[in-house]
């Protein structure tokens, strides 16, 4: 199966619209406006896992990182209308508020004649403005810490740590405890996962006690 026929059946959660790095994209999440079905809150939630591909090209994996409403409504001291406006006349009248992601890009999927595993980092590529954005399922995210050695790997950690914004450790902390829940790994390497946890939570209840 190739990466365009696992997109098929995953939902589209958005697109791309811009970058603020290399690994730091903001995605527009898709509302009533773009599709008859949009993609319900609890699939774009903080620490979600998605993907970026465009066609029969993948580009990236990234984790959601923060969220923003965008309502160029708020603050706005011009003149208004004393009720709501009537949509039959006032057509063109469409409402500009927007969810967007900021996602941080972990790695890359690649694909062998079986399966599929992870190569974790930075990508070399840059993304391109409207690449679709789809969630991924439980069983492709642990793929994606898989070596091609069938391996357990957690490679981007420092990387995530460094540039998962303002919540980057509690950010990394929820991806351990839900490769952890998830008992897709051996019990050597669950217990592996289990210590980076306590230690990194440690970490950060020392820094909140800072």
């Amino acid at each position: 199966m190739d990466f365009l026929e696992r997109s098929v059946q995953r939902r589209r959660l958005g697109k791309v619209v811009k970058s603020n790095s290399h690994c730091d994209y903001v995605v527009q999440v898709d509302d009533s406006h773009d599709v008859t079905a949009p993609p319900p809150p609890e699939e774009y939630g903080f620490g979600q896992f998605v993907v970026l591909e465009d066609g029969d090209r993948h580009w990236a994996v990234g984790l959601i990182y923060n969220s923003q409403l965008v309502n160029p409504m708020f603050l706005n001291n011009g003149p208004r209308l004393s009720s709501e406006p009537d949509p039959m006349f006032t057509p063109d009248l469409i409402s500009e508020t927007r969810t967007l992601l900021g996602v941080v890009l972990v790695g890359t999927l690649e694909q062998t004649e079986k399966t599929f595993y992870g190569n974790h980092g930075i990508p070399k590529v840059v993304v391109p403005v409207n690449t679709a954005v789809y969630g991924l399922p439980s069983e492709t995210i642990h793929r994606f810490h898989c070596t091609a050695e069938d391996q357990p790997q957690f490679r981007y950690y420092s990387h995530l740590l460094r540039s998962g914004g303002l919540f980057a450790a509690q950010l990394t902390q929820q991806v351990l405890v839900e490769l952890i829940d998830s008992h897709r790994f051996s019990d050597a390497d669950q217990r592996a996962l289990a210590v980076l946890c306590k230690e990194l939570a440690w970490k950060n209840t020392m820094g909140a006690m800072a």
